[in-house]
């Protein structure tokens, strides 16, 4: 199973995430299309943040992608990753509804 962890401050703000396990939905060896799906909403997270507030403190390693937002970014900036980070959270919970054997989201306030 998946278990998705979003990091957030007491007003709601997203600081970061990690992803971490495979989902498990295929059979050993077959395309797992809700792992490729996890790592898509992830990984497409990761790009606008780096595209449009030039964000790039990922880690990621077999089957665990983490990222947290640097404390000095500036207010435009923290607005758009703002934007892209709470899509991220619809997409994968989107996902949990339809899998919810294989994904888990989960807030943590921080």
């Amino acid at each position: 199973m998946t278990k998705a962890v979003i990091n957030r401050l007491n007003n709601g703000d997203i600081i970061g995430f990690s992803i971490r396990g495979h989902a498990g939905a295929a059979k050993n060896g077959e395309y797992d299309m809700v792992c490729a799906a996890i790592s898509a909403v992830g990984y497409t997270a990761l790009g606008g943040l780096e595209e449009l507030c030039g964000v790039n403190t990922y880690k990621e390693s077999d089957g665990n992608l983490t990222m947290n937002l640097p404390e000095d970014m500036a207010a435009e900036d923290w607005a758009t990753a703002q934007i892209i980070l709470k899509t991220m959270e619809i997409g994968l919970k989107q996902i949990e509804n339809d899998y919810s054997k294989h994904i888990h989201v989960s807030i943590k306030e921080v």
